[in-house]
């Protein structure tokens, strides 16, 4: 098991403090890891400011080739990869193994954008000059991950940051730091220079302090929540740094009478259930119109009903909720929402075994003043409301400040057109809960 930091290619077990990585569905000690302080982070730091001088003029196809390498070996390793996910972070081991997959594509599409890092050449107004436009490495990226998806939101951020010729300094989630450390291993075999990929698992605060505060480090990828997000973007304004963010979600999901029910019914329960709930693009509304309201609510309530709770080493569907907090919140959410008439159509109730669970719930009779409605829920958990016209779904939808996913169901193309041309979100699946792809831009 690793459990040291890895920076400027060596591994360092000697550090400023250690955490210990908590089995969420059985409450066992997994391992205890090295944890980074100021000190650790400034040496990742000027490692990948000393690795940049080099990486950055390393031509783009040997840059692609290390990565079609990291790529293979991830495939390689996928069953060891899984195993590790879901005993740090509770999701099933299949579901675990897709997410490798899922990982692993970012590698495979970036390490072919590697290689068309294109400018261009600007018709000029003067005969003597030629104005051109090349792209160029960013410098130093400093990457916040969080412990929903342990190897897809590092690969995301990683990949593209190697491909144009940049380092990069990881901090992965405390919650899920094993399966980071496992990537930077895989980083190790496949021959990516020293201080070009390093792995921190660090104290937050001591962490940020040392990258906002840092020249070197030109730009910060961040996913997790909104209130975060805002506080590092003030930070990163004393430096002026790019970034880039993907904060909370509270996702609507809008099922228009014309929908093709099954289809609707199998990809709300991919959005919903998926990681048990605990992701930031997952449905956390559902929008059904008066006519197929009820027939939906039957059909999607036997669905859910089939769904397995337990040990993600399990032949089961939904793992545990990641700890205490997250338990409490969606037990909050739930109880809010019958307090003010909603009513339990299935689920409803959680219990500790080892770990905290939660079974999956389908809520009726949901009302917008709702506390599940308002805030991001992060469980298994699908309020369902009526709404009558399309305009008022669009209404229904829109009344978040939160714009990352949304998703709608219909077969009209210009019912369809008419509401992905006026929801306010970034992604947003037509007829899919499930849009997500390595190809596409994320956009929040």
């Amino acid at each position: 098991m690793l459990t040291s930091l890895y920076i400027n290619g060596k591994w360092v077990a000697d550090a400023t403090d250690s955490l210990d990585v908590i089995n969420p569905a059985t409450g066992e000690h997994v391992a205890t890891v090295a944890r980074a302080g100021e000190q650790e982070t400034k040496a990742a730091v000027e490692a990948a400011s000393e690795a940049l001088l080099s990486w950055r003029k390393t031509p783009a196809n040997e840059r692609a080739s290390y990565l079609k390498t990291l790529y293979t070996l991830m495939l390689d390793r996928q069953e060891e990869l899984a195993t590790c996910m879901t005993e740090e972070m509770g999701k099933p081991y299949a579901e675990a193994k897709g997410e490798v997959l899922y990982a692993a594509s970012f590698i495979d599409w970036f390490a072919e954008e590697a290689r068309r890092v294109y400018g261009r050449t600007i018709p000029s107004p003067k005969k003597e000059q030629r104005l051109q436009v090349i792209k160029q490495p960013v410098g130093v990226v400093a990457a916040i991950t969080p412990w929903n998806f342990p190897a897809a939101m590092i690969t995301r951020k990683l990949a593209p940051a190697l491909a144009a010729g940049c380092t990069i300094v990881i901090k992965p989630a405390s919650q899920t730091p094993l399966t980071a450390l496992k990537i930077a291993k895989l980083c190790e075999e496949a021959g990516i220079p020293a201080g070009v990929v390093n792995v921190i698992p660090a104290s937050s605060q001591a962490f940020t302090k040392v990258i906002m505060a840092s020249e070197d480090v030109r730009k910060l990828t961040f996913t997790g929540s909104t209130e975060v997000g805002k506080e590092l973007m003030k930070s990163a304004a004393d430096t002026m740094k790019n970034v880039s963010f993907e904060l909370g979600g509270h996702a609507p999901l809008i099922i228009l009478d014309d929908a093709d029910l099954n289809n609707a019914v199998d990809e709300a329960i991919a959005s919903k259930f998926r990681n048990a709930g605990q992701t930031c693009i997952c449905a956390n509304r559902i929008y059904v119109q008066d006519g197929i309201y009820d027939a939906f609510v039957e059909r999607f309530n036997d669905k859910v009903s089939e769904l397995s709770v337990g040990n993600g080493m399990n032949d089961v569907d939904l793992g545990p909720l990641i700890d205490e907090d997250g338990y409490t919140k969606v037990t909050e959410h739930v109880e809010d929402a019958r307090s003010k008439g909603a009513s339990v159509f299935s689920g409803g109730k959680g219990y500790k075994d080892g770990g905290w669970f939660y079974m999956p719930t389908v809520l009726t009779d949901v009302t917008s003043d709702m506390r599940i409605m308002q805030e991001e829920t992060f469980g298994p958990v699908a309020p369902i409301q009526r709404f009558t016209s399309d305009d008022e779904a669009i209404q229904l939808a829109n009344h978040t400040p939160f714009g990352l996913a949304a998703y709608f169901f219909t077969e009209s193309i210009s019912r369809g057109t008419y509401l992905y041309e006026a929801l306010d979100y970034g992604i947003i699946g037509w007829n899919s809960g499930v849009p997500s792809a390595a190809e596409a831009p994320l956009e929040g």
